[in-house]
């Protein structure tokens, strides 16, 4: 049986036939790479946020830290598609006008505001720009937000709920030295709303604890902290506290070396001042807040609005206790307290 020879591979690729099939690939290809450049000029813009802080770049690295890993998780990669402008205040809040004011020149896309004091300085600066808030407080009580589920405006993030955990600081320090009488209440000059807040959550518990709030007025430098627990001393305070605020946060190193110095315990509201040495810590997972104030970020820079992201609250809380720091100071921690720590440092 014949077979009948098929066409040459020559004659395939010349027939009228092939040539219009080949230039119809070729034009595909062609569009195809005009969408992908496109997509690839689109996707290149860069966008610039703000992060504003009242205290130093240092003292809040390992926030900074959290914050940016996470970023870069979600594909935000600064200097390929994101820049950062930082600003920190280096303890004088009053600067915070005029660094927000000048992150708002600069015509970032969004503003990162750590705590309250930061947001609010920013939300007074914009009412367009979006804001996410790291850790304020109480931003409902602030005039940050209308409310948390429907936050309104341009202001979104998170909540530390720091003015009901600072009740729970003083119980725990109790239950740490069972003779406290006197309490020093490190606190920062002036009036801010995050700090009267905390004062006003602070003072009745203390009355209802049966605590003397010896409240001792302090900025966050080496020499106003050497006085102000001098003045602690002098005060025969049994125990110290301070308000949660950035400024102190940043100083945290040497506010627990003051501690051990003049063998105060005391209860910080971060962890990672029991992290430098200090005896115990009960407060919000900070990192995690920063964590998921980047989660924010990203909602927002593609394309949610502020007014859409309901304020989350902090969730997890960690009470922790270093018995190294308890030896250096000459205290013992009863063993009831000690079963109740998410944490024990031995």
């Amino acid at each position: 049986m014949s077979q009948k020879p098929g066409l040459p591979i020559e004659s395939m690729n010349n027939s009228p036939l092939n040539r219009f099939w080949f230039g119809c690939l070729g034009i595909v290809l062609v569009l195809t790479g005009l969408v992908r450049l496109a997509d690839a000029q689109q996707s290149g813009k860069i966008f610039r946020i703000g992060f504003l802080d009242s205290s130093t770049a240092s003292g809040v690295a390992v926030l900074l830290d959290a914050f940016r890993q996470e970023l870069t998780k979600l594909g935000w990669i600064e200097g390929k598609n994101l820049t950062i402008e930082y600003r920190f205040a280096e303890h004088k809040s009053d600067r915070l006008p005029e660094l927000a004011a000048e992150l708002i020149r600069l015509k970032v896309d969004l503003i990162v505001g750590t705590g309250g004091t930061s947001a609010l300085a920013a939300k007074k600066a914009t009412t367009n720009i979006p804001i996410v808030m790291t850790n304020a407080p109480d931003p409902v009580a602030a005039g940050l937000v209308a409310s948390l589920a429907r936050p309104g405006g341009n202001v979104t993030g998170l909540s530390g709920l720091s003015p009901e955990l600072n009740t729970k600081r003083l119980e725990l320090l109790k239950g740490a030295v069972p003779k406290l009488v006197r309490v020093g209440l490190l606190r920062r000059p002036g009036t801010s709303k995050a700090a009267e807040l905390q004062l006003q959550e602070l003072r009745p518990a203390a009355v209802s604890l049966n605590l003397k709030l010896e409240e001792i007025e302090t900025q966050a430098d080496a020499t106003s902290l050497e006085s102000a627990f001098l003045t602690a001393n002098q005060k025969r305070v049994n125990a110290i506290l301070t308000v949660s605020a950035p400024q102190f946060f940043a100083e945290r190193k040497r506010i627990v070396e003051l501690a051990i110095k003049y063998r105060l315990p005391a209860i910080y509201f971060q962890k990672e001042f029991v992290d430098e040495g200090g005896l115990m810590s009960y407060g919000t997972d900070y990192a995690e807040l920063y964590r998921n104030a980047a989660r924010y970020v990203d909602k927002i820079l593609k394309g949610t609005k502020p007014a859409d992201l309901p304020v989350q609250q902090a969730t997890k809380f960690e009470f922790v206790i270093n018995l190294k720091a308890a030896k250096q100071i000459g205290h013992t921690i009863p063993v009831e307290l000690l079963a109740q720590a998410n944490q024990v440092i031995k």
